[in-house]
């Protein structure tokens, strides 16, 4: 079997470097206006729809300086010269007049490629910021931004590391062994670098944007680690219940190995629920997660108990004094007491959770959905100092420009659109709308729209609204011409209303087929409730404190961002798959020992405690690896990745601690009996599914008393 994965791991790396595909670094907003903007210029201004960027500098006295002038000339030259590179229009030119700042001392050149920017290769922006890098001239700063080289110049370096350190202290802490730390820690590695390995053969056939990698070993490092901590956890306890080391296996496969294959099942199944909402680059992010989950789930299944086979009894060796203390699972545990202590005080437990909860979800009524531009990017970095030096010179709009575009059939048309074209230049909050422009066919035209605000704030969306609403509709009375308002900015503003609009529906599936899963499992009609309106609490303090920081600036300079804006349009939606999953893991795990404990009992306060006794320093451990996978992510220079990090860690923390430990033992205390109900009829029409399977035990539980 190890042999089997290593072999696996060589296939995938070779294949994915002979047939891979390129990782995207684009996004559609089907059916919207503005992806009627960029066809229609992709078909009839073939010299226009290429990939962009612009070299951004500027000059301490002014760019016309001889030195100044003579060096960045050459750069052009040297960069028109490249492959697929269309041409690259200097400042210096007729054509590059407006490219130059009102004070002469900043000015950009265009640069055209003759390939979308899905189709550009990295060698391709990576010469380009070769070039730009070897210039130095005394005085004078040149930078590349624009959205076609956001990947090559984005920062490569991670913080996986700081993620992997806290799993071996966690771990350690667990099991206070070196051998029982290293397997699961090996387990999950194989098997994400598996999944990390085979992003490239996904993207040949989804689109993966340059995320996809990252947000797969993020996902799939929390879930790995815990899913073979589950597994091992049972092991030992079989193993130093006298159980040898091949029964000790067999039982934690059919017990714990069970519950990971429903877990990992569950989190796959909320991440496709993302399919419903139709954006390509959206399903490849979930089918980076799925690959991912799937691939940990099954290393854990098969290469974690080959590795155990080889361990048996040694799984404790070099043990470190003082860790790994064995809980007891009873009456005398701390958790067992605590239980109590809820049980006894349920009203203000539950109450004093839910304001916790509560509080911190309260930021999300005022979340705004949008998407970050180079603005948002690391300070230093080239296309943040690019899109400072533009916004500088030229104004912050110039950042991300409106596209009005058109079919036009003759001068009518055409006049029609330079009456659209005057209308905007007139319009509030526009800074520059020059002629149409008519491409070599004449049969279409287009009109740049530059804002006077930045892309991501408010106003550039209120303006994208006030020109399709108002003014182009005026400009065209009495005319039938078909304009379309598009662009980067305006396609980024079209998704996230896309995507507004199509999330209660998904989180309707999502809840559904949890519901449903839970119902059958459990075989109570209130539990899978109270589980789903628990998730949404912790989803929503969640979405609650990337809202408050990354929107509102709170605690900003400790996460690391100068900069705030609105959430990214996909974020909501991805983390809401992401932590519905998981948090069904934990949900499991828990309320399967507890309702194993009502059958056997027919007490359901002593259940929910024994329950709790059995699994909360297990499930304390696991949420601490992944809570520390997860937040290691937010020292990464990735904002998107920050976000993802920040609001993974907060929502499993929340759910481990707060929802788990505290929410789940008062709520199922008030509810007693009535936890379990299920009526006859469902239980004759809902099929048997067991998560655990029995696990025999030659050591008797003791028995609960008969009260409480």
């Amino acid at each position: 079997m190890v042999v089997a994965w290593l072999a696996g791991l060589v296939f995938v790396a070779g294949t994915a470097n002979a047939f891979g595909g390129e990782l995207a670094n684009t996004f559609e907003a089907p059916a919207s206006e503005s992806q009627r903007a960029f066809d229609l210029l992709f078909e009839r201004f073939p010299e226009q729809a290429g990939a962009g960027a612009e070299i951004v500098f500027r000059a301490d006295a002014t760019v016309d300086d001889p030195a100044v002038a003579g060096r960045m000339q050459g750069l052009f030259a040297e960069i028109e010269a490249q492959e697929r590179i269309a041409d690259v229009v200097s400042p210096y030119e007729p054509e590059g007049g407006f490219q130059v700042s009102g004070d002469r001392r900043v000015a950009f050149a265009r640069i055209r490629f003759d390939v979308t920017t899905l189709d550009l290769p990295i060698e391709t922006v990576r010469a380009v910021l070769d070039a730009v890098e070897a210039i130095d001239v005394e005085g004078l700063q040149v930078e590349v931004g624009g959205q076609a080289v956001q990947f090559g110049a984005r920062e490569q370096g991670s913080r996986e590391g700081i993620g992997l350190l806290a799993a071996v202290i966690v771990l350690l802490w667990t099991f206070g062994s070196v051998v029982a730390m290293g397997l699961p820690l090996a387990t999950a590695l194989l098997g994400l670098g598996v999944s990390v390995l085979a992003v490239p053969l996904v993207s040949t056939v989804i689109d993966v944007p340059i995320f996809g990698p990252s947000l797969a070993l993020m996902i799939g490092l929390g879930v790995g680690i815990d899913y073979a901590l589950f597994i091992l956890t049972r092991f030992r306890a079989c193993l130093h219940g006298g159980v040898s080391s091949e029964d000790a296996c067999a039982t934690a496969l059919t017990t714990s190995g069970r519950a990971v294959l429903f877990a990992g099942m569950t989190v796959c199944i909320s991440m496709m629920g993302l399919f419903v909402m139709g954006i390509s680059f959206v399903q490849g992010m979930a089918v980076c997660a799925i690959v991912a989950v799937l691939l940990t789930m099954l290393a854990s299944v098969t290469l974690l108990p080959a590795l155990l086979g080889f361990a048996g009894p040694a799984v404790d060796r070099l043990a470190i004094p003082g860790l790994g203390r064995r809980d007891e699972h009873d009456r005398a545990s701390a958790w067992f007491r605590w239980s109590r202590f809820i049980q006894r005080h349920p009203w203000p437990a539950a109450l004093g959770a839910l304001t916790v909860l509560l509080l911190l979800a309260s930021p999300v009524v005022s979340m705004r959905l949008g998407s970050a531009d180079a603005g948002s990017n690391p300070k230093g970095s080239t296309t943040r100092e690019a899109y400072d030096l533009i916004t500088e010179g030229f104004g912050p709009g110039f950042n991300g420009p409106l596209l009005v575009a058109a079919e036009v059939r003759g001068m009518e048309d055409l006049a029609a659109l330079e009456r659209v074209a005057v209308a905007a230049r007139e319009t509030d909050g526009v800074v520059f709308a020059p002629p149409p422009q008519v491409n070599r066919a004449a049969d279409a035209a287009i009109v740049l729209v530059i804002p006077e605000s930045a892309p991501q704030a408010i106003e550039t969306e209120q303006l994208i609204d006030r020109l399709r609403h108002e003014v182009v509709p005026t400009a065209l009375a009495g005319h039938d011409l078909v304009v379309n308002i598009g662009g980067v900015t305006a396609m980024y503003s079209d998704l996230s209303h896309i995507l507004a609009k199509r999330l209660p529906l998904f989180m309707a599936a999502v809840i559904g087929l949890s519901f449903l899963l839970l119902l059958v499992v459990f075989r109570s009609v209130l539990v899978p409730i109270k589980a789903a309106v628990m998730n949404l609490l912790s989803i929503g303090a969640s979405y609650g404190v990337i809202v408050a920081v990354f929107q509102w600036g709170w605690l900003s300079d400790l996460v690391g961002i100068d900069r705030t804006g609105p959430i990214q349009s996909f974020a909501p939606m991805m983390l809401f798959a992401i932590l519905f999953g998981l948090s069904m893991d934990y949900e499991v795990f828990l309320i399967s020992r507890m309702r194993e404990e009502y059958l056997r009992t027919g007490n359901n306060a002593v259940a929910v405690a024994d329950g709790l006794a059995a699994t909360a320093r297990v499930i304390t451990a696991a949420a601490a690896i992944m809570i520390t996978v997860f937040a290691s992510f937010v020292f990464n220079a990735d904002t998107i990745l920050k976000l993802f990090g920040l609001g993974l860690a907060t929502a499993i923390l929340m759910d481990a601690t707060i929802v788990r430990t505290v929410l789940v033992p008062a709520t199922m205390e008030l509810l007693g009996d009535r936890n379990w109900w299920f009526p006859a009829w469902l239980d004759r029409l809902v099929p048997r599914v067991s998560v655990e399977a029995a696990e025999p035990s030659s050591t008797p539980i003791a028995m609960a008393p008969a009260g409480r």
